[in-house]
């Protein structure tokens, strides 16, 4: 798919990594798998990872090329938002895709996502596990129970407009994602429930699509130690 006049792609796909090594090959392979034929470009935001991935994404973009695959390096973990920020000053696409690199948001859904957005215009569209067809897999009861009592809560506090304030799997036009950024002043995984508030807030149109979130398959959770996972067929 070759890039519009200027270089410009349609979409940005932001991808923060650290100590993904064992992710971020697989990642890219499934994200290049779903899009066949949409102008896109991934952007790995990595912070220093000690374990190599940053070699690993050298390496991809010898094969996919690096007007396709960005790394844009940083030389230390300086937190999620400024991730996104970072990751949001290369990109030349309209629409800007936030994702993690640990699959647990899984690029099947980008189709759904992209559709969703062109078929309503809507200024931001996000992943939810709370409505019909979505879900969470690898979770044991009381983590369910957990993010889905801090759900509830948030939602009659905030009343956010959306169904899933802790997700970060989203897809917003540039210009409302930088407008968002800018007002955010969390750090971490607080920012994502600040981005989608002030999202409300401000007026801007916010749909959703269900998705399965799958608790990460291989590596240490940005929260702590997990257990490493073997692949699952489904992943492909």
């Amino acid at each position: 798919m070759e890039a519009a006049a200027g270089g410009k792609r349609a979409y940005s796909i932001i991808v923060p990594t650290y100590n993904e090594r064992l992710n971020v090959a697989l990642i890219v392979y499934l994200i290049f798998k779903h899009l066949p034929d949409v102008n896109f470009e991934i952007i790995i935001v990595d912070d220093g990872s000690p374990d190599g991935t940053q070699d690993i994404v050298k390496q991809l973009q010898e094969v996919y090329g690096e007007d396709r695959v960005l790394l844009r390096a940083r030389p230390r973990k300086l937190g999620l938002g400024t991730a996104y920020l970072h990751g949001l000053k290369h990109a030349s696409g309209e629409f800007v895709v936030i994702m993690d690199a640990d699959l647990s948001h899984h690029p099947k859904y980008l189709p759904s996502f992209i559709r969703k957005q062109k078929e309503t215009g809507a200024d931001v569209v996000t992943g939810t596990r709370y409505v019909k067809n979505g879900g969470v897999h690898g979770w044991n009861l009381m983590r369910k129970l957990t993010s889905r009592g801090a759900n509830v809560l948030a939602q009659t506090l905030l009343q956010p407009g959306a169904s899933d304030l802790t997700g970060s799997f989203r897809l917003y036009k540039r210009d409302v994602l930088e407008d968002l950024i800018s007002s955010c002043v969390s750090k971490g995984y607080v920012f994502q429930m600040e981005m989608i508030v002030r999202a409300t807030r401000k007026g801007y149109h916010i749909e959703e699509v269900p998705i399965t979130f799958v608790d990460r398959v291989f590596g240490i959770s940005k929260l702590g130690i997990s257990w490493v996972k073997p692949c699952n067929r489904e992943l492909l």
